[in-house]
């Protein structure tokens, strides 16, 4: 995989995590900053570590499901693994500025 094709996977990546929202919070996961990393390998399987805005998420089957199956939806995809973590936990200041627009906290 070259450089090119591999930022083009990641950004087609990105585009379809900001279609993942916590139902609960009318943000997408991404501009809410629960996505840490994303990584595509060589042979297009993908790594997307990410956290919760809480460990107790009555939401996290959902969301999880939901960022497994849009990932899994691009074709050159071949495997999706998603690390869960809460090492950093996460906190407001981690929001993009839309994020904090969108809920009133700028």
């Amino acid at each position: 995989m070259t450089p090119g094709e591999l930022q083009q996977i990641q950004d087609r990546i990105v585009v379809l995590l900001r279609t993942v929202y916590d139902p609960e919070i009318p943000v997408n996961i991404y501009d809410l900053g629960l996505i840490y990393d994303v990584d595509v390998d060589d042979d297009y399987n993908v790594t997307v570590e990410m956290t919760l805005t809480s460990p107790s998420c009555p939401a996290a089957d959902f969301i999880l499901m939901d960022v497994q199956m849009k990932i899994e939806s691009i074709k050159e995809v071949k495997t999706v693994s998603l690390d869960l973590v809460f090492d950093p936990p996460w906190d407001k200041s981690m929001m993009s500025e839309e994020a904090l627009l969108e809920l009133g906290l700028m």
